[in-house]
């Protein structure tokens, strides 16, 4: 053990300059952090993060690795990984279980599910639906949630559609060849298709049943225990996200590309850039409530209308309390 004793003002000046003081006082806090899914330029932000020195700046040295949402949340709970990154369902389902959760940055303020169908469809709405063949991806897929809630409020119900599970990859392509009359999916195919010269008419999902996309969690006994470093943590990633709304986009996407998902297509850039620019950076990152209080601010609201959504709909067997799970980053540590 190394002891320090200090008894004049000229020692202790002299220990603040000394390379060994310097050593303890740069050390950064490692952690992992586990992401939904795969490397993906989608979470070009977190990776310009690193790569500018944000983190870093914050005292952390942090690694990505990756997995499904409900394994990112297991580990979570586990204490097996310090941070997690899943789908904001995904966090109230295993509250709703019990687990010992935390989301500490509401990273993602809306959901980016989305009904979508040719312009000449004829489809404007879920009032339009009746009849008509409808794909989704799984049976246990939020889409599927979004539309059956969809057509109740439109006066609806399954019995006046045909539903097809379709697989992810092929999905996009059974509404080019019309195979189905519309999809339930991501809004951010929008903007493949209309690259490719299908004009769409879409209808989101959040403006009638809200949902978040990813959201940093944590373990409650490490924000009880360390709020420092959960603090730090979050801030990392707020300072991450604002250097790209910042006029940063296609710097964020080029080391996304270049180093973090290198294997994802180089052509695609112009989609992502696109989308970006009109959906992550105006509405899914920022909201009213970022605007006031800064991103990763909680709507509580939001959270718990969707909680109560899913208990309604029996995805989960009761609605937890937003607040017993959902923190808004700018208490940690008061």
């Amino acid at each position: 053990m190394i002891q320090f004793r200090v008894t004049t003002a000229a020692s202790l000046l002299a220990l603040l300059a000394s390379p060994l003081f310097a050593s303890f006082a740069d050390a950064a806090d490692k952690v992992v952090m586990q992401i939904d899914g795969a490397a993906a330029p989608f979470y070009a932000p977190l990776y310009a993060g690193v790569e500018n020195g944000i983190f870093e700046k914050n005292g952390i040295e942090v690694e990505f690795i990756y997995a499904a949402a409900a394994d990112i949340l297991t580990n979570i709970a586990a204490g097996n990984v310090d941070f997690g990154f899943p789908n904001g369902d995904a966090v109230v389902a295993a509250a709703a279980n019990g687990l010992p959760v935390k989301v500490v940055h509401t990273t993602y303020q809306r959901g980016i599910g989305a009904l979508l169908a040719k312009a000449d469809s004829g489809i404007t709405g879920y009032k339009d639906l009746k009849g008509k063949k409808i794909a989704v991806t799984s049976l246990a897929s939020p889409n599927y949630l979004q539309l059956q809630v969809g057509l109740k409020l439109a006066g609806l119900s399954l019995d006046d559609v045909s539903v097809e599970v379709v697989q992810t990859g092929a999905i996009v392509q059974s509404l080019q060849a019309g195979q189905v009359d519309a999809i339930v999916f991501s809004e951010l195919r929008k903007y493949n298709l209309e690259a490719d010269g299908t004009k769409i008419t879409m209808v989101l999902s959040n403006d009638f049943l809200p949902s978040f996309g990813n959201v940093v969690v944590t373990n409650a006994a490490k924000l009880s225990e360390n709020p420092d470093l959960v603090k730090r943590f979050t801030t990392a990633v707020t300072q991450s996200y604002e250097w790209v709304i910042d006029g940063h986009v296609n710097e964020a996407l080029d080391i996304a590309l270049d180093k973090y998902a290198p294997t994802w297509p180089k052509d695609q850039k112009g989609i992502l850039t696109t989308a970006f620019e009109q959906t992550f950076v105006p509405t899914v990152w920022q909201s009213p409530l970022t605007k006031e209080k800064g991103l990763g601010a909680a709507d509580f609201a939001g959270w718990q209308k969707n909680a109560d959504i899913l208990a309604e709909y029996k995805v989960i067997d009761e609605a937890p309390k937003a607040e017993d799970f959902v923190v808004d980053p700018s208490t940690i540590g008061q």
